[in-house]
């Protein structure tokens, strides 16, 4: 009499001839889904990635406008990011860039966005219309424009000047004796509508029953708001934040037309200093090391709000 051998239910069974391993199949298919992507990454190589080595090899010479430099810039080493660091006006114009950044971007728009977004969730038809029509003007204006908008409000004798004089206050030049406070106030102005855009966007993704359930346990506003709505839009909030700071790390036009990063230097962000050192004083390799650590700052800050948030992974 001949056994029959039974595999046992717990048993690995050996792949089908024929049928390549799930593990396999699994690479081809992200690798086969990955496919359409090819020329996107191949564009974003050209135009993003290209650009971004060139100036870092920039940074590493001695280019410049006018003179040897202009004609055959030769590899100086750190020799510009040596000069960089022992520059006065560089870790002063980090200290501006780091207070423009947070309380414009992160703080200012992002926190009155997501403010804005609340109270029109909540709000008639009329205030949502209202509040949309005169919050996303400003987004939509050109930024030039927007510039030119905020230095005739914030100037000497501008709209602010002159609304205070009409209740019989003495407004101050702000544009002089407080120019980090006008340009953040006017970039908090300009770029406020994308975050109350995206905030009440993941606010309707919210589901109600979840909200009204915390309601019924007897969960006060803003319990719920920091408990339940907070993390169900963390995933928002960290691409929110990532873009309004990479978006504010590059503001020239706003603070250029205001300001021209004066009194002295007392508005003078990094974008600034490196348009100065490279087009006025003609130290392109210079201004491309201050370029390189603008970069830098900006990876810094993404990658903390990665870190921080831990957004869900698909």
């Amino acid at each position: 009499m001949t056994a029959t051998l039974t595999p046992t239910s717990g048993a690995p069974r050996a792949p089908e001839a024929g049928r390549p391993a799930p593990k396999r199949r699994k690479a081809v298919t992200r690798l086969t889904r990955g496919v359409p992507l090819l020329p996107a990454v191949g564009l974003l190589a050209v135009f993003l990635l290209g650009p971004v080595i060139s100036s870092f090899y920039g940074s590493f010479t001695n280019s410049s406008l006018s003179g040897v430099g202009a004609s055959s810039a030769e590899f100086v080493g750190f020799q510009n990011y040596t000069d960089l660091f022992a520059s006065p006006d560089f870790p002063k114009s980090v200290l501006i860039t780091l207070i423009f950044l947070v309380a414009s971007a992160i703080l200012g728009q992002n926190v009155l966005g997501l403010g804005l977004a609340v109270l029109m969730q909540s709000s008639n038809k009329v205030v949502r219309s209202t509040v949309s029509t005169i919050v996303v003007t400003a987004w939509v204006l050109p930024e030039i424009v927007a510039a030119f908008a905020a230095y005739a409000f914030f100037s000497d004798a501008g709209t602010l000047n002159t609304m205070l004089a009409a209740i019989g206050i003495t407004g101050p030049n702000w544009l002089y004796t407080l120019p980090l406070l006008s340009v953040i106030l006017a970039n908090t102005w300009r770029g406020t509508a994308f975050s109350m855009l995206v905030y009440r966007a993941a606010l309707n993704d919210v589901p109600p029953e979840i909200t009204e359930a915390a309601e019924v346990d007897g969960a006060k506003g803003w319990q719920r708001f920091v408990l339940i709505t907070l993390p169900m839009i963390r995933r928002s909030i960290s691409t929110n934040l990532m873009l309004t700071t990479l978006q504010t790390l590059s503001v020239f036009a706003l603070i250029f037309v205001m300001t021209n990063g004066g009194p002295g230097t007392d508005s003078t962000t990094l974008p600034l200093l490196a348009y100065q050192e490279a087009f006025r004083f003609g130290q392109l390799g210079f201004g491309t090391a201050i370029a390189t650590m603008l970069l830098l700052v900006g990876a810094l800050f993404s990658v903390a709000y990665i870190r921080a948030l831990k957004p869900e992974v698909d």
